[in-house]
């Protein structure tokens, strides 16, 4: 069963796909211009729904930043604590 999702792994898994750390990620960047194509947030989507959080690419798609998108799926995961939103 994956790990619940947090914001330390929210983090890891951008970072991992933009080919950074996970502390240099922007929570303000616009996924877009971070340069993320679909293929990638589709793969991060799949990640994130498998670890409980009820989210489609539309609802990804709606919002401008990663903070919206972390904002999102704390709100929408399911069987996590919250403590860390």
């Amino acid at each position: 069963m994956p790990e619940p999702l947090t914001l330390d792994g929210f983090r890891a898994d951008l970072a991992e796909c933009l080919f950074l750390r996970p502390d240099e990620v922007d929570l303000a960047e616009s996924p877009l211009d971070s340069g993320l194509d679909s293929l990638r947030i589709v793969t991060l989507l799949e990640r994130w729904q498998a670890a409980g959080a009820d989210v489609s690419f539309v609802d990804l798609a709606e919002r401008t930043s990663f903070a919206q998108w972390w904002q999102l799926l704390a709100e929408r995961r399911t069987g996590a604590a919250r403590a860390d939103t």
